[in-house]
């Protein structure tokens, strides 16, 4: 009788914990831009605040998926329009245009000499499964 007990408890337990796990991933309508800089250089440079819309956002945590693979993005188009493979970028978003405008205003302020890249670069949506 204990037995049956304990592997019905861990039936449910088990069930409770996949249900935890399959909150949904949703596609959302992101603002981002991105950020590159060079340890070897000091030039700074920064795109456009964009309207990626369809990049995926973990319902639960808030966190962009992908965002290596955005961060990438600007990284080969740095290495292939600019020759300049050494960048480090980064890219910052959020689900509020005021709010990453006012990110972007506090980097303008702490970069000084910020070089705005041409319109040309733009972020693809990376395509996630909602496994």
């Amino acid at each position: 009788m204990k037995i049956i007990k304990l592997f019905t408890l861990a039936l449910v337990l088990t069930a409770f914990a996949v249900n935890a796990q399959a909150k949904p991933i949703q596609p959302a309508h992101v603002y981002m831009f991105g950020f590159s800089a060079s340890f070897k250089d000091s030039v700074v440079y920064i795109t456009n605040v964009q309207d990626v819309q369809g990049a995926w956002i973990d319902s639960k945590t808030k966190f962009l998926l992908n965002r290596d693979s955005y961060s990438y993005q600007l990284k080969e188009h740095m290495t292939e329009q600019y020759q300049e493979p050494d960048r480090v970028c980064i890219v910052f978003y959020a689900t509020n245009k005021k709010k990453i405008e006012k990110q972007l205003k506090k980097l303008r302020k702490k970069y000084k000499e910020l070089t705005l890249l041409p319109t040309e670069f733009h972020f693809e949506v990376i395509e996630q499964s909602e496994n």
